[in-house]
């Protein structure tokens, strides 16, 4: 099983992935990605499906039009782990490259 990481680590991660942020009673990752329109987002999660699949390790996400909410824990250890941390570098380096917007 995954160690879960510290608050002090979660913090350092955040500080370096600002879009995100920490629900500390739940223990999860969240972030809300938008694109152009449906079918942008819906590429950018079939390309994440196939990096989750990989890694195994999967989100908790749901998609409306443009905009695709994600939530990042890894239930095993119930808590963000290492997992966590590296899919979501992955969503935020192929949003990034594909023309994501910050939500309003």
């Amino acid at each position: 099983m995954a160690s879960p990481a510290s608050d002090e680590q979660i913090q350092a991660w955040l500080g370096d992935h600002d879009a995100w942020s920490y629900d500390a009673e739940r223990k999860v990752l969240e972030r809300i990605f938008r694109f152009a329109d449906f079918v942008e987002a819906f590429g950018f999660m079939t390309v994440v499906a196939i990096r989750a699949q990989a890694l195994n390790h999967h989100p908790d996400w749901s998609n409306s039009y443009d905009t695709v909410d994600v939530e990042l824990t890894t239930h095993d250890a119930d808590a963000v782990t290492e997992s966590d941390f590296e899919l979501a570098a992955f969503m935020d380096e192929w949003a990034e490259r594909h023309g994501a917007k910050d939500p309003d």
